[in-house]
């Protein structure tokens, strides 16, 4: 929003110190550029407002809101906390936005789902306007077996106690039995890359919703080398494995369990029906995000504004509408291969709406792009993912692209000779659905995995997932687990992690499963 606002000033004034020196019909062309783009930018403030105006109205609801909570000491965490409740409200969620000093028991017991956003100051304490919750709630006894959670923890990494008050609130919750939507996101002297990952999970949590990036973003290039079908006839959605080339100076350096980070582009088709509703000329040159561009090809990667404010856009030069529209939002995927694969590869499932439109990612990773085009990414250091420090055994469980992450992690122990693994997988047909099953059966062979076990949901007579393979084989479970070894999960946010987990706790207990997560030995990476 403010550089808009700041464009749409400094064009005034530079148009104004040259209107003494044009003539008549430059001076009309003058006044109408800035008044399109005074009107633009104040299209732009009025759906930033209208937003951010529907959130604070709701600070005051409770009835099935999703409750965004924050402790801020220095008020970057009220501010992102404002931007998680702008970015949930305007996908459709309810959002009650609060302090946490305003956050009792009471209201806690009610809540089905929170997102805790909390900074740490001092030697690890909770900020002052936290510290009455702290005394009262985190010594309390109260269950909250109904409550699912997320926690944004912000601190700093040269302090001993780093992110220690999200910590404890992390532990705390889980003593209570409340559930978490995924591991807490550790936020190091605002790291770019931690936020991107929490607006991942946002829009995880929306359904998918088209959540913009809160900075400009800045990616390598890589070519769309090779895109394969692994499940045709599937009842399922398209599956695909993608491998990806670096291009110029573009390094391969990533670990196990890192992450991709896509800048996908709209379809070719919709970007040409929006230029034509503009009256604009897609080959015009344009400036993109410090390279030199076409409009299309920039157009390709921007949001436009939504219905109501569309027409704001019309009779706006086209690079100050490029400047000013938001980029897309980037996705996040599992990296499926290790960089002594020569290439970056992804398992990526195709996403279509019930109007026939396809994800946004999705869409243009499996569909959209042809072989060989460019591709926008960068790689995201994911540290809760990489692989035991140690030759300890490795329980990897996991459904559906969630094989993407663990393949990575297989990949790794097989360099490292490391042998006791153990897979537990579901997908929902045998016959279709068992991506990579040749080198699954390979590293079989070779010792590398000691069992695999599948959970196929269409197969037989009742669903089967991935959660009943673990209680089936509960004992075993039991005993690797007091042989040191470490569970890594990686697959779907909704249904199969929560499932898992459930299944863990039953097998192990809530405490055990605690203190697994505590000593670094429950890991996930769910979506």
């Amino acid at each position: 929003m403010p550089s808009a606002i700041a464009g749409a000033s400094w064009l005034a004034v530079a148009g104004g110190l040259a209107l003494s020196v044009l003539g008549p019909s430059r001076v009309a062309m003058a006044a109408g550029v800035v008044a399109a783009y005074a009107g633009f930018c104040s299209a732009v403030l009025a759906h930033h407002r209208q937003r951010r105006a529907r959130v604070t109205a709701l600070a005051g609801t409770e009835a099935g809101a999703t409750l965004v909570a924050y402790a801020s000491q220095t008020g970057f965490a009220e501010q992102l906390a404002l931007q998680t409740a702008t970015a949930l409200q305007g996908a459709g969620v309810t959002v009650q936005l609060l302090s946490l000093a305003d956050v009792d028991a009471r209201r806690l017991q009610a809540c089905r789902q929170a997102l805790f956003l909390v900074s740490t100051t001092g030697e690890g304490d909770a900020p002052d306007s936290a510290s009455g919750f702290a005394r009262r709630l985190l010594a309390g006894e109260d269950g909250l077996q109904s409550l699912r959670y997320g926690i944004l923890a912000l601190g700093d990494s040269s302090y001993a106690r780093f992110c220690a008050f999200g910590h404890a609130l992390d532990g705390w919750l889980q003593r209570h039995r409340a559930q978490p939507l995924f591991d807490l996101v550790e936020v190091d002297n605002g790291d770019a890359g931690a936020l991107r990952h929490w607006q991942n999970h946002l829009s995880a949590l929306s359904g998918g919703a088209e959540i913009t990036d809160w900075e400009r973003p800045r990616y390598d290039s890589w070519r769309l080398a090779q895109r394969h079908h692994l499940n045709p006839g599937s009842q399922g959605a398209p599956a695909f494995h993608l491998s990806l080339a670096p291009q110029g100076d573009t390094a391969m350096d990533w670990q196990a369990g890192d992450i991709a980070e896509i800048g996908p582009c709209h379809a070719p088709a919709e970007v040409e029906r929006l230029l034509a509703r503009l009256g604009l000329d897609g080959a015009t040159p344009v400036r993109c995000d410090g390279h030199d561009s076409t409009l299309v090809e920039a157009m390709a990667t921007r949001m436009p504004l939504p219905e109501p404010h569309f027409a704001a856009m019309r009779g706006l030069p086209p690079q100050q509408l490029v400047d000013t529209l938001p980029p897309l939002p980037h996705r996040e995927y599992s990296i499926a291969s290790l960089p002594q694969d020569g290439q970056l590869e992804l398992l990526v499932r195709q996403t279509r709406y019930d109007d026939g439109r396809l994800g946004l990612a999705s869409g243009w990773l499996t569909e959209h792009a042809a072989v060989g085009a460019r591709i926008a990414l960068r790689i995201r250091t994911n540290r809760s993912f990489h692989p035991p420090a140690d030759d300890r055994p490795l329980i990897l469980v996991g459904n559906g692209t969630g094989l993407a992450g663990l393949r990575a992690q297989l990949k790794a122990r097989a360099a490292a000779g490391q042998r006791r693994n153990w897979l537990l997988f579901g997908e929902r047909s045998a016959q279709h659905d068992a991506f990579f099953a040749g080198e699954l059966a390979a590293w079989q062979a070779d010792g590398t995995l000691q069992r695999v076990d599948h959970a196929w949901s269409r197969d037989g007579s009742a669903p089967r997932y991935v959660q009943d393979a673990l209680r089936a084989q509960g004992d075993t479970v039991r005993q690797w687990v007091a042989d040191g070894a470490a569970v890594y999960v990686c697959g779907s946010l909704q249904g199969m992690a929560g499932g898992v987990h459930d299944a863990l706790a039953g097998i192990l207990g809530e405490d055990a499963l605690r203190r697994l997560a505590d000593d670094g030995r429950y890991r996930r990476d769910v979506y």
